[in-house]
């Protein structure tokens, strides 16, 4: 977590037996609805694997199936992939940057710019934070917060 505005979800809050809505803290991940199919993807992937290290109780318990094979635990709470143009993905990253109680995992768009991570670190770093754009945000926190947050925004085509 960033130290600052730590999120998740205690133990006792962890309800695999109600519906996704009744969670306190909802899941979006919105992404640059103009990217190619594969890079959105990759964006979204990025933002969730950094999203679940960090808020603690996201997913659920691991599944076996009636044969005993184990399947990792997935998003108890659930996560919506959202599409949204750039400015706004931008501007959607600032504010929920401000924001008490919400955690923001970003892919700036240097993150698919090179395949050295030291290079992407080194972009990154040479890049004032109000030039910086991005290719996907995750973000969770209270969930009215986080619809207002992505009002009116679509599923990702």
């Amino acid at each position: 977590m960033n130290g600052i505005n730590q999120v998740g979800f205690e133990p006792e809050e962890i309800r695999t037996d109600e519906p996704t809505r009744s969670a306190r803290l909802k899941w979006v991940i919105v992404v640059d609805e103009a990217l190619p199919a594969g890079r959105a993807t990759n964006a979204a992937i990025c933002v969730a694997a950094a999203t679940t290290a960090a808020v603690t109780g996201l997913l659920g318990p691991d599944a076996k199936d009636a044969d005993g094979s184990v399947h990792p635990g997935l998003p108890w709470a659930g996560c919506s992939v959202l599409g949204a143009p750039v400015a706004r993905l931008t501007e959607i990253r600032t504010r929920a940057a401000g924001s008490l109680g919400v955690f923001v995992a970003d892919m700036p768009v240097q993150g698919q710019a090179t395949r050295v991570y030291d290079e992407y670190l080194r972009q990154v770093g040479e890049t004032a934070g109000a030039e910086l754009a991005y290719h996907a945000v995750s973000l969770v926190g209270p969930r009215n917060r986080i619809d207002k947050l992505v009002h009116r925004l679509g599923l990702l085509a």
